[in-house]
């Protein structure tokens, strides 16, 4: 274990960006302020990505975790703040490393949004085409 008072990371996804300060605590999480579960509202399935590092590594109850998350949606900010709290959980303890690698949460998740090309409605998708 690290021997400082807060151990902080950062973490990206799209144009999220989460920095994440690891306190000893009693596992709760806040973000902006609020607690997870009043800012990320009904959405059980993003509660559960945000606390897997911490549950695979045994430390849901150990840490206290405050994030500070800007851009993005709320799923954007969510992996952001799972890949943050990944990164702090890095520091604190190297022996997590494998862990952690084996689940994919040490690799910033690098897909954005494609810009839009002229002559097409999107990305990619064309104006319907009229054969006469």
């Amino acid at each position: 274990m690290a021997d400082l008072k807060e151990i902080m990371a950062t973490g990206r996804r799209k144009c999220a960006i989460a920095v994440v300060k690891l306190v000893k605590g009693k596992g709760r999480i806040f973000v902006n302020g609020k607690k997870l579960a009043d800012y990320i509202g009904n959405m059980p399935s993003v509660e559960m990505m945000i606390y897997k590092p911490l549950v695979l590594t045994e430390n849901q109850d150990k840490f206290d975790v405050r994030v500070k998350a800007i851009g993005g949606g709320i799923v954007a900010q969510a992996a952001a703040i799972r890949h943050g709290i990944s990164r702090a959980l890095l520091k604190s303890n190297e022996e997590y490393k494998t862990v952690l690698k084996a689940e994919g949460l040490l690799t910033r998740d690098a897909r954005v949004k494609e810009r839009k090309k002229y002559g097409r409605k999107r990305a990619r998708k064309r104006f319907q085409f009229s054969k006469r």
